[in-house]
């Protein structure tokens, strides 16, 4: 019987994250000749290939895949099983958080500055992303929890804190709601909540989205929405700072309201960082 080491699997892991050997050697601070030769020996105990050798990098196989959706498991459960027994009354290891980036135009930062002010041994991690990307990396075991947006109940997601945000259309002109095709939108990525909202009040009016700008980033989203080139739909939250003066006008009320809120795997575990985490997020809101 083959036995692995937790090493070995978190080489590949390595590997196929960075997708070359290379990469994981430098990741890891190994030599790449001992990583090429630990991969050799880890496919020879398996009797398969794990990953196809490209000129410039690898690829992961059919079987490759297959197995590191193991891999991540037992990684995972490996880490939790040293969470639990290390875990104390006071917060303590890290703590990785997703967000989406209309929730930082609120009370975020604040949040963020209090929870680490009250405990500074948590090793505080922040991503933004999507809401799909984020969720998908809460999958994986990429987050410990995350703020996202969208039908939240629709998940099978743990909910730790909701809060529903009103959404507006938003331009740095005066405009007419009713002219809509007309409009030339800034919009997210496919996927983003907000940009589904547009569509579905725009089909619901007869009117395609086609003049439109796909902007990934909020910020140059509200920027463009500043110089009147567009306008966008975001909730009201967003009208912060630079952007207060920006002109505001109501969605329908069908689609006027979007859900925020936090969310996490269903798991026995949960470590007190994340608790105290949760617990601030409920008493000082969003």
């Amino acid at each position: 019987m083959n036995i692995l080491e937790l090493s070995d699997l978190k080489l590949f892991q390595a590997i196929a994250e960075e997708g070359s050997i290379s990469g994981a050697a430098k990741r890891l601070e190994y030599v790449q000749s001992n990583v090429t030769a630990r991969l050799r020996k880890l496919e020879d105990e398996l009797g398969v290939l794990l990953f196809y050798r490209k000129p410039r990098g690898v690829q992961i196989t059919e079987k490759g895949e297959l197995f590191r959706k193991y891999v991540v498991t037992i990684l995972q459960m490996a880490d939790e099983s040293i969470k639990v027994l290390q875990d104390h009354d006071k917060p303590t290891g890290s703590l990785k958080i997703g967000v989406v980036e209309t929730v930082t135009c609120g009370n975020f930062m604040n949040l963020i500055a209090s929870y680490q002010s009250q405990h500074e041994q948590v090793t505080l991690s922040l991503k933004t992303g999507t809401s799909v990307e984020l969720m998908d990396k809460l999958k994986n075991f990429e987050l410990d929890a995350a703020f996202v947006t969208g039908k939240l109940n629709a998940t099978n997601f743990v909910i730790d804190y909701s809060v529903t945000d009103e959404l507006v259309i938003l331009s740095g002109k005066s405009l007419e709601v009713s002219a809509l095709r007309e409009q030339k939108w800034a919009i997210s990525p496919d996927g983003c909540p907000f940009r589904m909202k547009l569509e579905q009040w725009l089909e619901e009016e007869g009117v395609a989205l086609s003049h439109f700008i796909e902007i990934s980033s909020l910020e140059t989203i509200l920027g463009s929405v500043r110089a009147g080139l567009t306008s966008t739909i975001l909730p009201r939250s967003v009208l912060k700072g630079a952007y207060e003066d920006l002109y505001v006008y109501p969605m329908p009320e069908a689609y006027q309201h979007i859900e925020t809120g936090l969310i996490r795997r269903r798991e026995d575990y949960v470590s007190n960082a994340y608790n105290y985490f949760a617990n601030l997020v409920k008493k000082e809101g969003l």
